[in-house]
Order: C-alpha cells, then sequence, then structure tokens
C-alpha cells in the first residue's frame, strides 16, 4: 500500500502525523545510509557512502560517526577503528558548506552547529585511544582532511587528491589546520594554506601529511590483514602498514613535485606578514615566483590574514586551543562577505570571479583580522 494511498484515505490530524513520521524515517535512513558503521572483528569500520557527492561531509553524517566513535573508544572489544569510503574517487572531497552558507545567510543554526561538531568529531579522532587508519583513497580536501589527518595513520595511494583550497572561497584552512599545518616541514603548510596547491600520490607522503603510502588494489588485502589482528595497537598497526608501504614500488622513484622549490617555499614564504610574502615573490621574479604571486592575488585578501595568523598562533597552540581558535575563526567568517562570495562564486554560480570585500589585503585591517579570533559568548567546548 502506497503512502500516497493511506494519507488520501486518512483524517487531517492523522494525516499530518504519518507524513512528519514517514519524513523523520527518511532522515533518519539517510543519515545511515550516507555513513555506514560495522563491526568487523575487533576493529570498528567507518565507510563514508555518498560517492556521488564525493562523500561531502554534512551535519547527519557527523551525528552519525561521532558517538559510534565515543563507543568504540570506551569498548573492550574494538581495538582499532578503520575509515574508509566508497566510490574509489573520493574520500571525502569537503563539507557540505553550501548548505553552510544557505543557513548562514538566513541565521540558520545548521551554521553554527555544522562547525561546532564537526571540529568535536575531528578533535575526537585527534585524541582517540585507539589505532586510527584512514584510508584516504581519491580526493581528500577540507572536511575529509579533518576525517584522516589527525589520526595515527594515513594510508594514501596513487588515486589521492589532497588539498586544503579554502583560501579561494573566503575562508581558512580549518578542521584542524592551525594544528598539522604549522607542524609539517620548514613553511610548507603555510604554503599550501595560502596557495592551495594540490598534493597527488606519493606527494601526499613526501609532505608528511599520509603516514603510509600503497597501491589502491592492495586496500582490501590491506584492511583484511588489519581486522585481523587479535589485539591491535599503534605497534601491530604500524608493522602492517609499514610492510604494504616498503613494498610498494609504484612511483618509487618519482620525486617531490616540489622538491626543487622547498627552499624557496621556506625562504619566500617566512615573511611576517601576507603582504612581506607578496613583496618578497615579486622581488624574487622567477618564473615559479611570479605564479605563486598570481595564484595569491585571486585568493580572498582576508582569508589569506586570518590564515596565515592561524598558523602563527597554531605552532604553539595545544591541540585543543586549535579548534577553540578555528570555532571562533569559523563564526567570523559567517558574519562576514567573501565566504558567501567565495562559494558563490565557485561552487553556485561557477564563474570563478569573486568580488571580495575588501578586495586588496591593505583593505583588510588589524581590527577586522581581529574579530575573527575573540571569545564568542557560546565558545566550543571540547
Amino acid at each position: 500500500m502506497s503512502l500516497q494511498f493511506v494519507l488520501t484515505r486518512a483524517a487531517p490530524a492523522r494525516r499530518s502525523r504519518l507524513l512528519l513520521r514517514h519524513l523523520r524515517a527518511m532522515s533518519s535512513s539517510t543519515a545511515a545510509d550516507e555513513v555506514i558503521l560495522e563491526k568487523n572483528k575487533n576493529a570498528g569500520v567507518i565507510t563514508l557512502n555518498r560517492p556521488k557527492a564525493l562523500n561531502a561531509l554534512n551535519l547527519s553524517m557527523i551525528r552519525t560517526i561521532y558517538p559510534k566513535l565515543q563507543e568504540w573508544n570506551t569498548d573492550p572489544g574494538t581495538s582499532m577503528v578503520i575509515i574508509k569510503a566508497a566510490g574509489g574517487k573520493a574520500f571525502c572531497a569537503g563539507g557540505d558548506i553550501k548548505a553552510v552558507t544557505d543557513a548562514g545567510k538566513v541565521g540558520d543554526s545548521l551554521a553554527v552547529n555544522f562547525f561546532r561538531e564537526e571540529y568535536i568529531l575531528n578533535h575526537a579522532i585527534g585524541t582517540l585511544k585507539k589505532p586510527y587508519v584512514a584510508f584516504i583513497h581519491g580526493i581528500t580536501m577540507g572536511g575529509g582532511v579533518g576525517l584522516s589527518v589527525h589520526g595515527k595513520f594515513r594510508v594514501a595511494t596513487e588515486k589521492t587528491l589532497f588539498a586544503m583550497p579554502e583560501t579561494a572561497i573566503g575562508l581558512f584552512p580549518d578542521v584542524g589546520g592551525g594544528y598539522f599545518l604549522p607542524r609539517l616541514p620548514g613553511k610548507l603548510g603555510l604554503y599550501l594554506a595560502l596557495t592551495g596547491y594540490r598534493l597527488k600520490g606519493r606527494d601526499v607522503h613526501h609532505a608528511g601529511v599520509a603516514t603510509h603510502f600503497i597501491e589502491s588494489e592492495k586496500l582490501p588485502q590491506l584492511e583484511e590483514e588489519l581486522v585481523g589482528l587479535s589485539a591491535a595497537d599503534d605497534n601491530s598497526v604500524g608493522q602492517i602498514l609499514d610492510r604494504y608501504h616498503s613494498q610498494c614500488k609504484l612511483d618509487a622513484d618519482k620525486p617531490f613535485s616540489l622538491i626543487d622549490h622547498r627552499g624557496d617555499i621556506d625562504r619566500l614564504f617566512g615573511g611576517e606578514s601576507v603582504e612581506q610574502i607578496l613583496l618578497d615573490l615579486e622581488k624574487e621574479g622567477s618564473e615559479w615566483s611570479l605564479q605563486q604571486l598570481e595564484t595569491l592575488k585571486k585568493m580572498s585578501p582576508t582569508s589569506m590574514k586570518i590564515t596565515h595568523r592561524q598558523l602563527v598562533k597554531g605552532k604553539t597552540a595545544s591541540f585543543s586551543d586549535v579548534f577553540l581558535m578555528e570555532y571562533r575563526m569559523s563564526q567570523g567568517c559567517i558574519r562576514g562577505h567573501d565566504f558567501y562570495e567565495g562559494v558563490r562564486a565557485v561552487l553556485v554560480d561557477k564563474d570563478h570571479t569573486p568580488k571580495w570585500k575588501p578586495d586588496t589585503l591593505k583593505g583588510v585591517t588589524l581590527d577586522m583580522v581581529d574579530e575573527h579570533f575573540k571569545p564568542l559568548p557560546n565558545d566550543l567546548k571540547l
């Protein structure tokens, strides 16, 4: 019997109750379908299951994963957690930021809740007491980085594509980017944060984002061996991953794509301000430095300035304090202009011609930057 038939025959009051029950069932079913949570022997396995949306992370997925992760963290019968994704094209291409900006425009609580609950989940991953293994196969950006990079083990493949492209959409490299990026070698993290440079395949391991690299065809075999551990710990998991990594010869002789410019990055991105970095790039005058200069000129001036401060402060901040800082920054972006304009230009209209306000670095005052770092009445609590 169809729902339409039942609703047609039902009295108005009962019809409303039936429709509400149906919508709730659809909502919970959708959330369950978007993330698959399983126990395989002693391993908790999370599978992101929105392949048509490149496994983009939404609030219902966050609310599905977090309580199960907490349960597994204290469950004596769970000795490790594996996170992977369906579809083969993307691990997770980012958060569902279009929904966030739509909510922010009308003052909906989603704009607050998404960042708050996402960062709480990211923090839980980074403080998990058990081995956490992320198979970052395919596109891994933004929210996907937050689901992986804070875990003990990150396994990249030849299909991995990593980037933190937030300055191009008026945001900043959040999800704990203020913690892990400044802890990459030299100024590499700041370079990745400001330019959104894409790391592919073995580059993700060369940069220090991934802990291991294997052929994608070996992932099912690796997973089977990991879940076969009777009592997984960091040592036993690490030994298996080290073996797969050392046996992988794919692109083994391929150098890091940035190897010829590592010295340039440390030197030219070492300025005390974004303005100084742009001046140094222009003064350098090389083909590579001028390419970077042109890239930065396309980014949101506000985003670049708050990102620079984020990474400076994050380098010496605790893991927990970084998320508090980034939550304040996220709400500053929600109150501002560029986040909405960047999402419009890149994801909605796709004209890639954002109109930033202010549109110059000089126009972004110290007070504007400070505004993104001020304590909030309802601050993040971890």
